[in-house]
């Protein structure tokens, strides 16, 4: 099993570990030397096999990981690293549809790149992703847990649980529940979700939202064709309700 990165919630100040796992030696020696400069640790792999090896041995804070890769493509290392850890990944694609970028999220990555990028733009994300991470527990862990109905999330521990029982939740699966939890019955927009699990950048789109929600939904409703607690208010966006008639 992998657990959490090395450095918990003061990676952004310390330096973060960071796996690259890119079959184009030349472009992730490029991106090594961009991690390196900025204070990192940098690990390069250049096959789906050897990153989830690593992953599992090195623990790092983040994998910047490839789509397509021999022996196992991104996808497949995606899903796995997410079944076992809440390790940042930042996917890079070449693939530019709309489906199969929103298929990486719905895996379970916290960001993508298209090919061709820019590494100063990867670098931004690189930043923000560790940024994220480093302020989110601490500022998180003066809440106590919440409870909507069925539905209880525990801001310190990151844990959802319906019904008592334990679910596993994405980070912008969390956020977003976090987010509806905080004001039940608000109705939310998808801009305005999207900026508390992405903020505002012109590579996402409000097409994400509706995919973390229709994940979300298969987790905390009996029915998610027939939802209780995560409602679409048509036209506008999403409300929390406890359920309850």
């Amino acid at each position: 099993m992998i657990s959490r990165g090395r450095g918990g919630p003061i990676i952004a100040a310390m330096g973060a570990q960071v796996l690259v796992a890119d079959d184009d030696p030349r472009q992730a020696e490029v991106v090594r030397r961009y991690l390196t400069a900025e204070g990192h640790t940098a690990v390069v792999v250049h096959d789906g096999r050897e990153a989830l090896d690593q992953a599992r041995r090195l623990r790092p804070d983040l994998v910047v990981l490839d789509v397509m890769m021999p022996k196992l493509d991104g996808l497949h290392v995606c899903r796995t690293l997410r079944a076992e850890s809440d390790v940042l990944v930042l996917m890079l694609t070449a693939r530019t549809s709309e489906e199969d970028l929103l298929l990486g999220l719905e895996l379970g990555a916290d960001d993508y790149l298209t090919k061709p990028y820019s590494p100063r733009e990867l670098m931004a994300r690189v930043r923000t992703l560790l940024r994220r991470a480093s302020r989110g527990a601490p500022e998180q862990a003066v809440l106590g847990v919440r409870r909507i109905g069925r539905i209880g999330l525990d801001p310190a521990r990151h844990q959802v649980t319906v019904d008592g029982v334990p679910v596993e939740c994405t980070r912008g699966e969390f956020a977003i529940l976090a987010a509806m939890a905080e004001q039940p019955e608000r109705v939310f927009t998808r801009a305005q979700l999207l900026h508390h699990t992405r903020g505002i950048d012109r590579s996402s789109t409000e097409r994400t939202i509706d995919v973390h929600v229709m994940n979300l939904r298969r987790k905390i409703e009996t029915d998610p064709q027939r939802p209780a607690q995560l409602l679409t208010v048509f036209g506008v966006g999403y409300r929390l309700t406890s359920g309850l008639s």
